[in-house]
């Protein structure tokens, strides 16, 4: 394979170092860092030791564990500045969440995965479901399905196909042919609505924000209790205001 004569190794080494890092594993030692990047390891201690000077890890000296700096949510912050949705469409979702009183989040399709952009909780969300920048595959959730269902079909039967889709809960739909007919229903409704596919006891309507090319990349997700909802109840409660709000936020 020809090699890409622009592509910097030792910073494609140091962002796999930066990767090592999630939600459950928070901090690392040099040796978990090289059992996680399946780096040398004196490179992940150049690397680590670097980070660490340059603000991007910050390290215990007493355990000698390297965990975040505050200088990721720095880069958040510039990424909430740089993408016009985000500020688009925040306001539009706060007004949105106070009305139905539940939760609300923006999703968007990162890779084969959605990732988690803004989350505006309601008294009922645990900590985990509060948190920007959580990757679920996209195969899995209401959202990733209705995005895809935006794309042309070669698209979509390829990702139902090839995506991964683990069971995330016991109850995660794993037939790849089932998923496929959720996209094309998608395609003709408009919204997807998924039960226990992420959470035990969650139901989750999602409708795509729509881009001028006529593909979406967001999706705005509501998520409730299936004790207190039934598909019928989010029809006929929760869906009228979403698509009036996805179409305020399309403009």
């Amino acid at each position: 394979m020809k090699q890409n004569s622009l592509h910097v190794g030792t910073l494609a080494k140091g962002l796999r170092l930066l990767r090592a890092f999630d939600e459950a594993h928070v901090s690392l030692t040099l040796t978990e860092l090289v059992e996680r990047t399946g780096l040398e390891k004196s490179a992940v201690q150049r690397l680590a030791h670097t980070l660490h000077v340059e603000g991007m890890l910050d390290r215990d000296p007493d355990t000698r564990r390297y965990r975040p700096s505050h200088a990721w949510l720095e880069l958040a912050y510039v990424y909430y500045w740089s993408d016009p949705l985000i500020s688009r469409a925040l306001p539009k979702l706060i007004e949105f969440s106070r009305t139905v009183g539940e939760t609300v989040n923006l999703a968007q399709m990162s890779g084969d995965h959605i990732i988690y952009a803004l989350r505006l909780p309601n008294h009922r969300t645990h900590f985990a479901a509060s948190i920007v920048g959580r990757r679920v595959p996209a195969l899995a959730t209401a959202s990733g399905r209705v995005m895809l269902a935006t794309r042309s079909e070669a698209e979509y039967r390829e990702a139902c196909a090839t995506w991964p889709l683990p069971a995330v809960t016991p109850l995660t739909i794993t037939d790849r042919a089932v998923v496929e007919d959720d996209v094309i229903a998608a395609r003709r409704n408009g919204y997807t609505i998924t039960e226990a596919q992420v959470l035990l006891n969650e139901i989750s309507l999602a409708v795509p924000i729509i881009g001028t090319d006529g593909r979406a990349d967001a999706a705005v997700q509501v998520s409730l209790s299936s004790l207190t909802y039934d598909f019928d109840r989010v029809r006929r409660e929760i869906l009228p205001v979403l698509l009036d709000t996805t179409a305020s936020i399309q403009g």
